[in-house]
């Protein structure tokens, strides 16, 4: 199975447990590692033989935007089910993906450090 990593994906989001993080927000960062078959977009050179890049960037981006959770565990997830329910031409090719979710500013006094759930979900059926 082949990957496409897409990292450094930050938006600008309304998910955490505190109130005030679902109303002020505040800055996340997105990775993710999805498993497809490159096979024939590598024989063909054609892009409409692999996946959109940019679909899923701006569907993960609209997704941290729209969104509210009170969980990190939550949103990845919706992530994930985004990225592998999606009808979008080609994204029937990832079989698999991993959301590494990243909380830049955590609010947690005297802790300057980042938060980051990874989660991995693959395709049903």
């Amino acid at each position: 199975m082949d990957v496409i990593r897409l990292a450094g994906i930050r938006c600008y989001g309304y998910t955490g447990a505190l109130p005030e993080e679902q109303v002020l927000g505040q800055w996340f960062e997105v990775n993710l590692v999805l498993w497809l078959d490159l096979a024939q977009a590598g024989a063909s050179d054609r892009l409409e033989d692999t996946l959109n890049y940019c679909w899923v960037i701006e569907s993960v981006q609209h997704l941290m935007k729209t969104t509210k959770f009170a969980l990190l565990e939550r949103l990845a997830t919706a992530i994930a089910d985004a990225i592998l329910s999606s009808t979008s031409p080609n994204s029937t090719l990832v079989n698999q993906v991993q959301v590494g979710l990243t909380k830049l500013a955590a609010p947690i006094p005297d802790f300057a450090g980042t938060i980051t759930i990874e989660i991995t979900r693959q395709r049903n059926g």
